[in-house]
């Protein structure tokens, strides 16, 4: 069988059945957004997440720059999801032998920048030559608590640290090649290539939140990976989901669904959590309950949610 038709996950499910974890200081292994291990009695998580160019990103629809940045921050997204704060970083890099040397040191001050804002080192890495452009980053955090996707329970609260959807309007009207847009599409197109992971939070999920995970692949999946690790039944409250006014305005300028974005768009990277507390800095977009998968209620009528979002194969 090949592996685009057996999907994404269930080929990771296939390929880390082989993998057995037999070390006590695994404290969580694969299937959540980093790795923990416990070493001296202190927590660290691991995490890696990649940029491969026409896969990850188009060049020429991304200054080297951004790319940087960008790499950088979907890293830290993993680990803030998980109620850390970044530490030290290792980088490989793999690029076309014709590559302009200033595109390649662009990319390299753009990280620089990133390092800058989430306060932590690159210390390490490795270079090769490719067909396209490859940036991997492997990423090492530290947490006093691991917070996972599988810590929610019944009867508590879903909140949402910010607005779904902008980064994918932001990648559409990227494709468009327009010659001018519009300060709305602007800020966008902004969300897409320049995201910020929410370390500004991380005390927060560290406090109070039961489950979390960032949002990269879409609301609607994302969440379903909570639901489906904590065995737990997710209804989302229409009416309590936050729309930004810039999405809006780009659903009714090209006619497109706006919960089709808020729901499917990926690449946010704001956090889903579960707590018990009430959150005020925080959208709270609905509940758990005893059961099992995500629905959606509006109003009294509660159906499923479609479960759909990027998949990487």
């Amino acid at each position: 069988m090949e592996i685009k038709k057996l999907g994404e996950f269930n080929l990771i499910d296939k390929l880390t059945g082989i993998l057995r974890i037999n070390d006590k200081d695994v404290v969580v292994g694969f299937g959540d957004d980093c790795s923990c291990v416990k070493i001296n009695n202190e927590l660290y998580l691991v995490t890696g997440d990649i940029q491969i160019e026409n896969k990850h990103f188009i060049k020429e629809k991304i200054s080297p720059r951004d790319l940087g940045w960008k790499l950088v921050s979907v890293n830290v997204s993993d680990v803030v999801s998980c109620g850390g704060i970044p530490k030290w970083g290792f980088i490989s890099v793999g690029l076309p032998e014709k590559t302009e040397l200033e595109y390649v040191l662009e990319v390299y001050r753009g990280i620089e920048e990133a390092l800058n804002f989430y306060n932590f080192p690159i210390i390490g890495g490795n270079t090769s030559s490719n067909e396209n452009i490859i940036l991997d980053l492997f990423l090492i955090g530290k947490t006093e608590k691991f917070i996972g996707r599988d810590g929610a329970k019944i009867g508590e609260k879903v909140y949402l640290t910010g607005h779904t959807g902008l980064s994918k309007a932001g990648f559409e009207l990227l494709l468009m090649g327009k010659e001018q847009y519009e300060d709305f599409e602007k800020r966008l197109i902004l969300k897409h290539v320049r995201p910020k992971a929410r370390i500004d939070v991380v005390s927060q999920i560290l406090n109070f939140a039961s489950s979390c995970i960032d949002i990269s692949d879409g609301l609607s999946g994302d969440i379903y990976h909570i639901s489906e690790r904590s065995k737990v039944k997710i209804i989302i409250e229409k009416e309590k989901l936050p729309i930004h006014p810039d999405l809006k305005a780009f659903c009714e300028k090209y006619g497109k669904n706006v919960l089709d974005y808020v729901f499917n768009g990926g690449e946010d990277y704001e956090l889903v959590l579960t707590s018990s507390k009430k959150l005020k800095n925080f959208y709270q977009i609905g509940y758990t309950a005893e059961g099992k998968g995500t629905f959606i209620k509006d109003g009294d009528k509660v159906s499923p949610l479609e479960v759909r979002g990027f998949t990487h194969l």
